[in-house]
């Protein structure tokens, strides 16, 4: 557990750690290179009839021009039973299409990667998804985005989820 909880911090420091790349351009001029976001997601698991509550951290940092890496771990549960749930480690690649909106402001993004599903034991999995995030201040900006992670050996079971964050530079 306190491996995990390591790798939960060192996710969360991505950000500061990449700082030396590829800079991001935004409305000011100032260049950025990395981000943090935090989220909550109504979602859904595909076998069972029952909402699910998703919540988490993490961030990503760009490497050239608008391919970047990312880490974040959550924790995703029955709405109803906030108790029966497990974590998600998630580790991505993604795009971030920098030049989609002259302000900068809108900046689409798609991501897929390896996740880790944990509790007692734990199970891989793959995830995909896409989305935006909206700067309406310089560091500040909304996060909108929709996530499905699969596990390989059952690959009937989904988690989806429709995020709303925030997300900070």
């Amino acid at each position: 557990m306190k491996r995990l909880f390591l790798i939960a911090a060192l996710l969360v420091a991505l950000p500061a750690v990449l700082a030396a790349q590829t800079p991001q351009p935004t409305p000011s001029n100032k260049e950025y290179r990395a981000h943090g976001y935090a989220f909550a997601a109504p979602g859904a698991y595909s076998d069972y009839p029952v909402t699910t509550l998703h919540f988490g951290a993490g961030g990503e940092g760009l490497l050239y021009k608008g391919l970047g890496v990312g880490g974040e771990i959550g924790y995703v549960a029955p709405a109803r039973s906030l108790g029966d749930g497990f974590g998600i480690l998630s580790v991505d690649g993604q795009y971030h299409f920098l030049k989609a909106s002259k302000s900068g402001k809108v900046v689409p993004f798609v991501t897929g990667g390896y996740s880790l599903f944990f509790r007692s034991d734990s199970l891989n999995a793959v995830n995909f998804g896409a989305g935006v995030n909206y700067w309406f201040k310089e560091r500040t900006g909304l996060r909108f985005e929709f996530r499905d992670h699969v596990p390989p050996q059952t690959p009937d079971f989904h988690v989806l989820g429709f995020r709303v964050g925030i997300t900070f530079r």
